[in-house]
């Protein structure tokens, strides 16, 4: 519609010119562009989502995993399903008791392991109150409760596995049997009841090492004890404290005292009123000593070998059902007692969990003394030396292990990598094992013809194992075949040669099965909380060898399986209190031993790269070394806890934050800086953040902060010129002098605010008072008052003469007594000292003075932004009468008094000279200081020094070594206006009439000259007349300079109002508050009404 409507003489020509061509190539080029900067962007969102954020499997950020542990959904009265209904019940009974003790263990490494190890964790000595101890006990009860019917629990089942064995292994001939035993060996349930019984050993010795759980009880039962005698004050009933009372005693005798596994083997195994008997059942005891034996041969020959799994905890199981034999049938076999005692020479401790050391000869020795009798003592220290000897072995030989577990390791990684690349297909590995069991199984089932009732069981046994592999490898399947195994390999079945492949096979299948488990299993590193105090020496040698920083991902990953152990931690308010003191503590020891370290090493590598010009130190990386810390920047972010620690975002934190706050404090460094920054981002790719700090101009000068922190040097180094107000350097080692304006001091207020005034003048006035002291000590010296006075005297009795001037051989004669007092060893007289002090004070006025222009400046440069200073409109009324927010009226209102602020202080600014005469003047005014008042007096001979100073200074800028060259030192004349001004001595001054004399003496001496020369002219003695123009050149060049002094003197009374003396101040103050105060009753009495009687 809208082209109908067009106009005909808005068509274009059909002629091609080829610009549409190339508006469209340049269309098409942005569009490209644009899609290669939205694939970048979508590609850095994906690595973000990633599972790249760290090298390490986060369970956290990865939530799905493949789990390959089977499930099984069938029951065990399922699986057990034979025609042979009392062997399904012997082999389901046997099932069922191993499935429990299997939980029981579970539930015991899980919670209660993890429950009394972290007892007392998470609060140091330090942060513990008065009470805390108790408070934890308190909430920890209940878990021993817990733990008590644990306990009970595992007495039952232990009670249980003894009275199912001893049925079945009866020597009572009369008694009926209820399978053929003979030949049958469930050496299954003997380990299963090995690691119950390993359980209660640990939870005894977990107990037994852990001091703080035992004194924090006797803290609790103290506590009990004050509650027992008034239990009103505590809120508790006393008819409930008894039977706490007793749970607790209970508790402390079953848990507490150590004898976890001893009550467990003290048990009453022979039951009552013609049960089952246990002890008097040879069978059963020869049956149970024969499965010990077994085990242990199987597990001997494996220990302390490279192979080795975990026959160190059946070794522990072991010994547990050898003192469990020995304890219910009495009988001891001394030589395999000794043999289980010689593992000790192999194996010296083992860990049975965290960090709880089990020795096994101590245990063997403790719970059998009896038999330990039957040994000499030579062989128990044989196996303590051979302990300590192992130690020391060990200690030697570390770092040689750690490399060759290292090779072997990564050769392992290697040979795994190239089986899993060939074309194999792994999943039918499990599937080949059990059809060659069920293969193997069959043909012995089929071959055997004469069915006897014991070949009945073995038959139906065979039969079940063939069902039970028909399946998933789960862990009860494979329990139930090992049990039927057991019956069904009796009366030579199987042949030896036989046999040992089926054996074979089912190893092979149960380590497939727990593959994933015993992995995880090994690869748990919950045992580095006990072992904290290694994390800083790793720490260390992963900073010094910066080339393995990546292993740090794999060691906070090693960190983080501690916290599923701590969740199990029961004596605080909540577990998420230990994880949190756990975090602070990894992380404290991260930034010191790893993160600090790298920042100052950082820090130091660029500002001595910047600074290569000073030499500071040899940086040849072939005589010390080189450490590429660039490493650390490569890694991905580290997740801990609820952070990611990304070193290089750390890194680069602290060189912003540092150069910045640097930076703050002396902007002159801002390039420097600004090079570290640029090398940052080239050495070790940090992009850091532009400090966006006001940079100093060129002429910056001398900072105002570091003249304020310098003042007593500032004052000593620089000379002040009164007309130009600037400062410039007395001397300098370069071949330049610095020096000082009123731009460069308003260049330092607005980049420290104009607060920095005050300060300032605060800062002068401490130093002014130091100098006067000095000025006072000087005045009030003996030698120079007694002159002072003198020559006082001499001016009141002979200016009348003189025509009230003091004569310039007064001062002249007052100078060279002086020097007569002594001289410095740089050749200076006291005068020459005095004088310089004078030349300080007013250095210090003169800086004060250039504070205060510099304020205006800066002042009147921020003010000339508003258009009309007379008519500044109220920011803050315009913005409520809009009805803006609140935040919108703070900030009006802020404007209004900045605006007003600056409108004051450049219309005014502050007057710190009437200040620091005020300040000053009493004191210097007060009958105490009398002797300051014969000041006026030798300001003559000062001036005399002054002045032949001041041309020697300026002699010296002609000559070709310039040290102590000077063309200005007005300080000396704004010195003498301030003091004087004090002291209330103009008017004495002046009736001195001093530069007067000085004048009429000076202009006489030159006509004197004069016309010696016109007379000497005519005699055309050159030398003489040499001589003489050298004179009168000198004679004018005094005058000058004397002149200058004048003026300069006269140009700084006006700032101190020299044409008022105190007296008429004073007078002038009091008419003023006067006119305020009449004004002040006028107002007030004007408005009111008359009164009314």
């Amino acid at each position: 519609m809208a082209l109908e409507t067009l106009s005909p003489d808005w068509e274009f020509d059909r002629l091609d010119d080829g610009s549409q061509k190339i508006h469209a190539e340049v269309q098409l080029k942005n569009y490209g562009k644009f899609l290669e900067e939205y694939t970048s962007q979508l590609r850095r969102i994906e690595d973000a989502l990633d599972d790249s954020v760290g090298d390490v499997w986060d369970f956290s950020l990865d939530p799905i995993s493949l789990k390959l542990l089977p499930y099984e959904q069938s029951s065990l009265l399922e699986l057990i399903n034979t025609e042979n209904k009392v062997l399904n019940k012997v082999i389901t009974v046997y099932a069922a008791l191993c499935c429990e003790i299997k939980k029981l263990k579970y539930e015991a490494e899980t919670t209660f392991y993890n429950g009394l190890l972290f007892y007392g964790e998470g609060a140091t000595d330090s942060s513990m109150v008065e009470g805390d101890s108790q408070i934890q006990m308190g909430r920890f009860i209940s878990f021993l409760q817990e733990l008590s019917c644990f306990v009970t629990r595992c007495y039952e089942v232990v009670m249980n596995v003894i009275h199912q064995l001893a049925v079945l292994y009866t020597s009572n001939k009369n008694a009926p049997k209820i399978i053929e035993t003979s030949g049958v060996h469930f050496q299954t349930m003997y380990e299963h009841l090995g690691e119950l019984l390993t359980v209660l050993l640990t939870l005894d010795e977990i107990v037994d090492n852990h001091a703080t759980l035992k004194d924090h009880w006797t803290m609790y039962k103290r506590l009990l004890k004050s509650v027992h005698h008034n239990p009103s004050k505590f809120g508790i009933q006393e008819d409930k404290l008894k039977p706490f009372e007793k749970l607790l005693l209970k508790l402390e005798g079953q848990l507490l005292d150590g004898m976890i596994f001893q009550a467990c083997i003290e048990q009453q195994f022979d039951s009552l009123n013609g049960g089952v008997a246990v002890s008097k059942n040879s069978a059963f005891a020869e049956e149970f000593a024969y499965n010990i034996r077994t085990i242990f041969a199987n597990v001997e020959a494996k220990l302390g070998e490279p192979s080795e799994i975990d026959q160190r905890d059946k070794y522990v199981g072991i010994c547990g059902l050898f003192v469990l034999h020995f304890q219910i049938f009495r009988t001891v076999d001394k030589k395999f007692y000794k043999s289980l005692l010689d593992i000790g020479k192999k194996v010296p401790a083992i860990t049975l969990t965290a960090n709880i050391i089990w020795f096994p000869d101590n245990f063997l020795v403790q719970k059998m003394p009896a038999a330990a009798k039957l040994l000499d003592r030579r062989s128990h220290h044989t196996i303590k030396t051979h302990r300590e000897s192992f130690l020391q072995q060990k200690a030697q030989s570390l770092t040689k292990e750690m490399q060759s577990y290292y090779v072997f390791v990564s050769s392992w990684m290697t040979k795994m990598e190239s089986i899993l690349f060939k074309e194999q297909r792994m999943d039918k590995f499990a599937e080949d094992l059990t059809n060659r069991c069920n293969v193997f199984i069959q043909k012995r089932v089929i071959s055997d013809k004469k069915y006897s009732e014991q070949r009945l069981d073995v038959l139906s046994a065979l039969v079940l194992a063939e069902n039970t592999l028909n399946g998933p490898s789960t862990k009860q399947r494979r329990l139930i075949v090992s049990l039927a195994l057991s019956v069904g390999t009796q009366m030579k079945t199987f042949k030896d040669e036989e046999l040992l492949p089926l054996q074979v096979v089912m190893k092979k299948l149960d380590l497939i099965s727990e593959l994933g488990e015993r992995i995880r299993t090994q690869c748990d590193c919950c045992f580095l909380y006990w072992h904290r105090a290694v994390f800083p020496i790793y720490l260390d040698d992963v900073y010094e060898n910066a080339v393995d920083a990546s292993r740090l991902q794999y060691m906070f990953s090693a960190l983080r399986d501690c916290v599923p152990a701590m969740m199990h931690s029961r004596h605080l308010e909540s577990y998420e209190v230990l994880l949190e003191c756990y975090d602070k503590e990894i992380m404290e020891v991260l930034n010191e031993h790893l993160l600090d370290k790298l920042c100052k090493e950082i820090e130091k590598d660029l500002r001595l790269s910047v600074h290569t010009h000073l030499k500071l130190d040899d940086r040849n990386p072939f005589r010390v070394g080189m450490k590429d810390l660039a490493h650390f920047f490569s890694l991905n972010p580290i997740r801990f806890f609820n952070r990611f620690i990304d070193i290089k975002v750390y890194v680069t934190h602290y060189l912003d934050k540092t150069f910045y706050n640097l930076t703050t404090v002396a902007l002159h460094d801002w390039a420097t800086y600004s090079e570290m920054r640029n090398l940052a981002t080239q050495r070790y790719g940090l992009f850091m953040t532009e400090a966006h700090l006001p940079s100093q101009t060129l002429e910056q000068g001398l900072d105002v902060l570091e003249i304020m922190r310098n003042i007593h040097v500032f004052v000593s180094r620089y000379l002040y010129n009164l007309n130009n107000q600037i400062f410039i350097e007395r001397a300098s080692n370069n071949k330049h002098l610095n020096t000082i304006n009123i731009r460069h001091v308003a260049n330092s207020i607005r980049t420290h605010g104009t607060g920095i005034m005050n300060t300032t003048v605060n800062f002068t006035y401490q130093f002014l008072r130091k100098k006067f002291y000095i000025f006072s000590q000087f005045m009030y010296d003996e030698h120079i008052k007694s002159r002072l006075i003198k020559d006082i005297r001499f001016f009141r009795e002979v200016k009348d003469q003189n025509d009230h001037k003091y004569p310039f051989e007064r001062a002249e004669k007052f100078n060279r007594g002086i020097r007569k007092l002594g001289m410095t060893p740089d050749g200076q007289s006291y005068l020459d000292q005095f004088r310089q002090l004078i030349s300080q004070i007013g250095n210090a006025m003169g800086y004060v003075r250039m504070i205060r222009s510099g304020g205006l400046h800066c002042c009147s440069s921020a003010i000339r932004f508003v258009p009309d200073l007379e008519d500044i409109v109220n920011f803050e009324e315009l913005v409520k009468e809009e009805g803006l927010s609140e935040e919108t009226q703070k900030a009006a209102r802020q404007l209004d008094s900045v605006l007003t602020d600056l409108t004051r202080n450049s219309a005014e600014g502050t007057e710190y000279f009437k200040m620091l005469v005020d300040v000053f003047a009493p004191e210097f005014r007060s009958p105490k200081n009398m002797h300051l008042r014969n000041f006026y007096i030798i300001v003559p001979p000062l001036t005399l020094n002054f002045v032949e100073h001041s041309i020697s200074c300026k002699e010296k800028l002609n000559k070709k070594n310039k040290s102590g060259a000077a063309f200005t030192d007005d300080g000396f004349a704004m010195g003498v206006a301030y003091i004087l001004k004090l002291l209330d001595q103009y008017q004495e001054f002046d009736s001195l009439h001093w530069f007067q004399s000085v004048r009429e003496k000076y202009v006489k001496e030159i006509r004197a000259v004069a016309k010696q020369q016109n007379v000497q002219s005519t005699t055309q003695d050159e030398k003489l007349l040499q001589t003489m123009n050298l004179t009168h050149k000198r004679l004018e060049v005094c005058l000058q300079e004397f002149e200058l002094l004048y003026f300069s003197l006269s140009s700084a009374r006006i700032f101190f109002r020299a044409d008022k003396t105190a007296a008429e101040e004073n007078q002038e103050k009091r008419e003023e508050e006067s006119a305020k105060t009449s004004n002040g009753d006028l107002s007030s009495t004007a408005p009111t009404d008359p009164v009314v009687k």
